[in-house]
């Protein structure tokens, strides 16, 4: 491997890079956090954009309704769900808000979730339990972890008799781990405890199947693993509870009197004038990441997976750090635990090593402290765009900065 001086990033890109607009000076290896459309997708935008802007009335009065039901029903489709139980959001962290701020509970109640969950999502049911005097019962999740039937043993030895709701990540964004819910839904539900799952990472990343899943609440991206522009997300709700979950914004669907769409459609989808556009953008997305290699989403999927293991092994082996989990547990982004940094301040933005990173070899990666600074994770992504030589040249960056 040539030293960072001597090394030309643009040579370093998956062949697939030439369809998206990254910069091919930089070396991404973070989709995990912002995605990244296609340039085929955002034309597709622009598309709507233009359509939106010639006849704005039209569009949002008599086209949009029709516009949204054929989103909505490509994005069933993929995930595998009625489309009468998906509504679009503008990200999870929306979905799970949505959901929050709609339950109601009772002091006394507990509220499970792992030590594992996302910032946002967990700031969310604080609040909520805070306004109405629920307990939070935090899951101690080991990492690293040898085997699913951990994760379901330490989730399930929390739940008691007061067990409400659990607030689970689909793939847990700091550490990367799959939680075994097709194992773990089934054992709350059988409790009464209902689940909503945070699956920000999940849609175009692992085969969803809602309708077999069975989640009571489950919200996830669209412009992660999907590709679409940011801001499309959906929430997908049980049929039973549809009446209980309103929108963060109450708006005219409230009242509403219409008996050709359900209350649920009505009061998501408009929830006042918005750009709508990145939602209309799902099926093409799910169109034109699909075509770009034979085999279509299953081969999309297996390619990122066997790229991000590939490199995880190899980060291991040059800096000789164990791998934290098996293969099964993580999907397109992996984590390696680094050794302990300096502290980490609360004035900066990100941590020292990602910062330095990012200054020195234009280097995107994310670099978390877990449990807490100095101690640290690296969390690598892959996606179609992503080769091997870029994790090489990350490699040679890391070792030359510890």
């Amino acid at each position: 491997m040539k030293s960072h001086k001597d090394t030309d990033p643009t040579t370093l890109w998956s062949p697939l890079a030439e369809h998206w607009s990254l910069d091919p000076h930089h070396t991404y290896l973070n989709h995990g956090s912002f995605g990244g459309a296609p340039i085929a997708v955002q034309e597709e935008q622009r598309r709507w954009l233009r359509q939106m802007e010639s006849r704005p009335y039209q569009f949002y009065v008599y086209d949009f309704e029709r516009h949204i039901d054929t989103a909505r029903a490509s994005l069933a489709d993929f995930l595998g769900a009625d489309a009468k139980d998906i509504v679009f959001v503008n990200n999870a962290t929306a979905g799970v808000n949505s959901v929050l701020r709609s339950l109601s509970f009772a002091p006394g109640d507990e509220l499970l979730v792992t030590n594992h969950e996302y910032n946002a999502s967990r700031n969310a049911l604080n609040f909520v339990a805070q306004r109405d005097g629920a307990e939070v019962v935090v899951v101690d999740v080991p990492y690293p972890v040898q085997s699913p039937s951990e994760i379901v043993d330490a989730i399930m030895e929390k739940v008691t008799t007061r067990t409400r709701l659990a607030l689970l990540d689909h793939v847990t964004s700091q550490t990367a781990l799959i939680l075994p819910l097709e194992t773990i839904i089934p054992k709350l539900h059988e409790r009464g405890i209902e689940t909503l799952i945070d699956g920000a990472h999940a849609p175009g990343m692992l085969p969803l199947q809602l309708n077999d899943l069975q989640p009571t609440y489950y919200t996830g991206n669209c412009h992660k693993w999907l590709c679409t522009p940011r801001g499309a997300a959906f929430l997908y709700v049980a049929r039973a509870q549809q009446h209980t979950i309103k929108p963060l914004a109450i708006s005219h669907g409230a009242n509403s009197t219409r008996t050709d769409r359900s209350a649920f459609h009505l009061q998501f989808d408009w929830t006042g004038t918005d750009d709508l556009t990145a939602y209309l953008c799902v099926p093409k997305a799910i169109e034109y990441v699909g075509s770009l290699v034979p085999g279509g989403w299953e081969e999309v999927r297996r390619r990122n997976h066997q790229l991000a293991s590939q490199a995880r092994r190899h980060i291991a082996n040059e800096l000789d750090i164990q791998v934290p989990c098996p293969d099964e547990l993580f999907g397109s982004i992996a984590t390696l635990p680094l050794p302990d940094g300096a502290l980490y301040p609360n004035t900066a933005p990100v941590e020292p090593l990602q910062q330095q990173l990012h200054d020195q070899y234009d280097i995107e990666v994310p670099v978390i402290p877990w449990p807490s600074s100095p101690k640290r994770l690296l969390r690598i992504s892959a996606h179609l765009y992503n080769d091997m030589p870029q994790y090489l040249y990350l490699t040679e960056a890391i070792k030359q900065l510890l």
